[in-house]
Formats: structure tokens, sequence, C-alpha cells
């Protein structure tokens, strides 16, 4: 049975860790383990990359705990840590989906409309995997980004990292973040303005009516869902809540 967690910040379990209290270095690790989890598997939309890059990250953090000098946060460091194994050693994993707006456009016109049939049996109920459906559609779209970009709008939008602390990760200045923030936004903003009826309640494409679609060319697995639940932020939302260049400053 694993011990209740503690009160300990980061920086005192990094202390204890490095003094050998394992049961300190196997909390530190356990309390990011979903970050970089999710931040992987946003980038990569791929369930076995994710988990790989989550295993390689959580072993690089271990071999250079020693490093760790507090000049920023532990999250800081760990961020950073993540973020450019994504960018750099994992690259091809992060942009092996690579699609174009219009080649992802095509795809979704090409996706007949059918709803679920009342015989169809799942674990999930149709409300949920609609909405699975929609998390599935949306990580598309920021697959059509490229990996810089994408990068800055997951952090920005989906995990909350103002500017100071992203450009720290990304080692870029807070204006160039605001400023790949800003064209992510935009990007994404007119695609969906233009396809999605969630933005544009003109345009025909609504998550319920493809659902089934996806459940038959695997796009979404009833049984093995990668996105429902784990966001309470969503990508829609993110692309649409702010429309204009401005990016709170932390």
């Amino acid at each position: 049975m694993k011990p209740p967690p503690s009160n300990l910040t980061d920086e005192a379990l990094v202390l204890s860790s490095l003094q050998g209290d394992k049961s300190s270095l196997e909390e530190l690790l356990q309390r990011h383990r979903d970050f970089i989890y999710n931040l992987s598997l946003k980038m990569t939309w791929n369930r076995e990359d994710a988990a790989d890059i989550t295993q390689e990250v959580l072993i690089k953090v271990l071999t250079k705990l020693e490093g760790f000098r507090k000049d920023s946060s532990f999250t800081t460091w760990l961020y950073r840590i993540t973020v450019n194994h994504i960018l750099n050693e994992r690259k091809a994993a992060a942009g092996k989906r690579k699609l174009t707006f219009l080649q992802f456009g095509v795809t979704l016109e090409n996706t007949p409309d059918s709803d679920l049939a009342a015989d169809e049996q799942y674990r999930a109920d149709a409300p949920l995997l609609a909405e699975e459906t929609k998390q599935t559609c949306m990580s598309g779209m920021l697959m059509c980004l490229d990996e810089k970009h994408r990068m800055v709008f997951i952090l920005a939008e989906l995990f909350g990292i103002k500017d100071a602390a992203g450009s720290e990760i990304l080692s870029i200045s807070k204006e160039n973040f605001r400023m790949m923030l800003s064209r992510a936004k935009k990007d994404l903003y007119n695609f969906m303005q233009d396809k999605c009826g969630l933005i544009n309640q003109d345009n025909p494409c609504r998550c319920a009516k493809k659902t089934r679609s996806f459940i038959k060319a695997g796009f979404v697995d009833p049984d093995h869902r990668l996105f429902t639940g784990k966001y309470r932020t969503t990508i829609e939302e993110a692309a649409g809540c702010r429309t204009d260049n401005s990016y709170p400053v932390s």
C-alpha cells in the first residue's frame, strides 16, 4: 500500500530524494507523471508514444536530479526537460501525424454522418462517445500546427502556463511566446469557423453525427478512450475564448 502524499514542496522532496529517501523520490515522480503523459499524448496523439516518452523523461529526471540548482521552480525545470525531450529527441513522434488543415478538412468532409444505432452497445454511453469524438477531432486539428506552435498552445491553453514560465520553458522571449500562441489560436479558430458546428452553427459538422464513423474508422475506441475526462479545458473553448491578440502576462 502506498503511503499518503505528503505536504512537502517539490524542492523539499528533491532534497530528501538526494539524501536517499526513496519514498520522497517516488512521490516526486508520481506527482508529475500525469502532466508528462498528458502533454506527450496531446503532442503525439498516440498512447504508446506518450507512455514511452513519460518513462524516458522520468529516467532523465532521475539522472539529472543532482543538477537541479533552484534558479527556477522544480516544475519549470521538469517541464523544460519534458518539452525539450518531445521537441528534440522525440521530434519524429511529435511530428509523424503531421497534417495540413486542408487535408484534415477533406477528411472530415469525407467522413459520413451517421447516428449510433440503438442496438450498438458500448461501455460508454452516446454522449460520452460524442465527447470523445470531439476531443479526437480537436486533437487532429492540433496536429495541423507545427510542433512548436502546438506546444505553445497546449502549454498555455490546456495547462494554464503563462508567458513568463512558458518563455523560460521554451527558451524564448515572453513576446515570442505570446505571438506564437496568438498565431496558433488564430489558425485553429479560422479552421473551426469554416468547418466546425461548435464555433459556427451554420457549419454542418457535428460530433454526434461523426461518432459512429470515427468508431468504425478506428479513430475512437469506445473501450479505451484517450481523452474523455482528462481535460477540463477543452481545445474548442481555448481556441474560441479569446480571439484577439491579448494574453495575460504573469
